[in-house]
């Protein structure tokens, strides 16, 4: 039976101009981030479905941790006792060595950093996609949480947040293809640049010549150069080195100090930043004040 209205455009029609559509929309949100409004409050609107699919993980975790033996609890707060004692006597060294840096410091008229403010993050998934190393935390914008604060775990720099919504936010990793660090060697205090190489345990150095003094089981922190990440956190431990007379560059391989693929508490950080020191007028003299200006009391 023929319908009695005319037929609108095939299914292959529709398809081709969803796809399109799908195209244009993916470029203008890439380009010109008009979307971006749009995504937070889509994230929100479906924010309660993901603490729904992440009910059953979090249930068996509270099942397994209600469960456990008391002999195992007196071994857990064994161990954690001796970690305490341990970190109180790491502390006491680390007090002591800001106290002469702030010495020193002080003499040399710098300025000093007094510490960096931090909020305790949980992750709430993990990207399973290959080609990229994205975590997502349980902590948004309502939390003060922004797009390029650094994130750590408790042993070192783990990646930085790349997008936010007002309950969770998405954190790419150090290893990640697109992601790169400024650090430095710890031993010699050689600069360089750590690259993602999508592979969970390893970071690549492809900027250091065949001569540079770099060694197998050199420890490296961030330098604290662009500005994202503060200076004098632990990235990476330099695991291999290929020196190769043909090529100008060294192929060097280190391993992240973070537990990329096992923590599940992790610390944002905000860099506190240091004030700025006020150098004395080249034509000005102690003797002497300058008018208009009061001397200062004892």
């Amino acid at each position: 039976m023929k319908p009695i209205f005319a037929q609108g455009p095939s299914q292959t029609t529709r398809v081709v101009l969803a796809i399109v559509l799908s195209i244009a929309l993916m470029v203008v949100d890439h380009q010109f981030q008009q979307l971006r409004q749009i995504r937070s409050m889509l994230a929100f609107v479906t924010y309660p479905l993901q603490v729904l699919a992440d009910l059953p993980v979090s249930l068996m975790r509270w099942i397994d941790e209600a469960t456990t033996t008391r002999e195992e609890l007196q071994a857990e707060n064994h161990r954690l006792r001796e970690e305490i004692l341990r970190a109180r006597a790491e502390l006491q060294k680390l007090e002591a060595l800001r106290a002469e840096n702030l010495h020193l410091r002080n003499l040399l008229d710098a300025s000093y950093k007094v510490g960096d403010r931090i909020l305790i993050a949980e992750l709430s998934a993990v990207d399973l996609d290959p080609y990229r190393q994205q975590v997502v935390i349980d902590k948004g914008s309502t939390s003060g949480v922004f797009i390029g604060q650094p994130v750590l775990d408790a042993n070192a720099v783990m990646g930085q947040v790349i997008q936010t919504t007002p309950f969770s936010s998405t954190v790419l990793l150090i290893t990640d293809p697109s992601h790169s660090i400024p650090v430095q060697v710890l031993r010699n205090g050689l600069r360089t640049i750590a690259l993602g190489t999508g592979r969970i345990n390893e970071l690549s150095l492809p900027y250091l010549p065949t001569n540079s003094d770099i060694q197998v089981g050199d420890k490296l922190v961030t330098s604290g150069l662009g500005g994202k990440f503060p200076a004098g956190y632990p990235v990476a431990t330099v695991t291999r080195i290929n020196r190769s007379p043909d090529n100008a560059f060294a192929e060097i391989v280190a391993t992240p100090t973070a537990h990329l693929d096992r923590s599940r508490e992790v610390l944002l950080v905000w860099p506190v930043p240091a004030a700025p020191v006020r150098s004395p007028a080249p034509d000005a003299t102690p003797e002497t004040p300058a008018a208009g200006t009061p001397e200062k009391q004892p």
